[in-house]
């Protein structure tokens, strides 16, 4: 089982619509695939069309009086489930804070689910938190979306600082661009630059499209309603530059 976390300092990166696109791609290709909205927003339960809503909320899964093999809800897709998110997500912090070891705490509650799913996306909220850092420690791959903007690339540098000073070592961080607008030269440039001066950098860049926009609207995967375009090819070719990646490393 790979644990893949989708994650930026900075909302409004495209990072739901990525981990629910590719956990969508990856389930298509036969993968027991799971998705866990950790995102209080709850907006991957929203785009699979379940409530988010989650029995005793997070005092009670963070406790262990609810495994999370029971909290799993099927998804209109096959080989894809969801774990749905829940407003009391929004102090997972405070929950946290009160257990012992408790960076280590999301990884002993996904390790009994290595059996049942062969990779695993964590919807994560937008912050640098205690839940940030209990993220960190469960995933084997960071994946961060990358508008081409100066702000952006500023939260990927102290993203990389994070885990350097934390000695992160086994974590794989794989940046990569979202809601690019090749017309903009702006654009252009920073992908340039942050490609060659990170080299871990995907090559795959998701396009800024009304495709993936429609999202909202559909309530379902882009894959869905859309067999083909620029967006669904964007994504399939992600993933599987993702899985390279992956494999490389084992």
């Amino acid at each position: 089982m790979k644990i893949v976390a989708l994650y930026s300092i900075k909302g409004g990166v495209g990072k739901t619509s990525s981990a629910v696109n590719l956990a969508f791609v990856a389930a298509r290709a036969g993968y027991r695939t799971l998705v866990w909205d950790l995102d209080p927003q709850g907006a991957s339960s929203y785009y699979f069309r379940i409530q988010p809503k989650v029995k005793g909320g997070s005092k009670d899964l963070i406790a262990g009086k609810r495994p999370l093999d029971g909290l799993i809800k099927g998804t209109d897709f096959d080989n894809l489930d969801l774990l749905p998110a829940d407003f009391s997500f929004r102090n997972l912090d405070l929950v946290l804070d009160v257990k012992k070891k408790p960076t280590r705490q999301l990884k002993k509650l996904l390790e009994p689910l290595s059996v049942g799913y062969d990779f695993i996306f964590l919807d994560c909220p937008p912050n640098i938190s205690l839940l940030s850092e209990a993220i960190f420690e469960a995933a084997d791959v960071l994946l961060s979306p990358i508008i081409p903007t100066t702000l952006s690339i500023r939260t990927l540098d102290q993203l990389q600082k994070f885990i350097t000073d934390n000695q992160l070592n086994n974590l794989l961080l794989l940046p990569f661009f979202s809601m690019v607008d090749c017309r903009k030269k702006m654009h252009l440039d920073i992908m340039a630059h942050l490609n060659e001066t990170y080299q871990d950098t995907l090559n795959t860049a998701i396009p800024y499209a009304s495709d993936i926009e429609r999202m909202g609207l559909e309530q379902c995967p882009l894959g869905a309603y859309s067999q083909k375009g620029r967006s669904v090819t964007a994504y399939d070719k992600l993933w599987q530059e993702i899985l390279t990646r992956i494999n490389a490393t084992d």
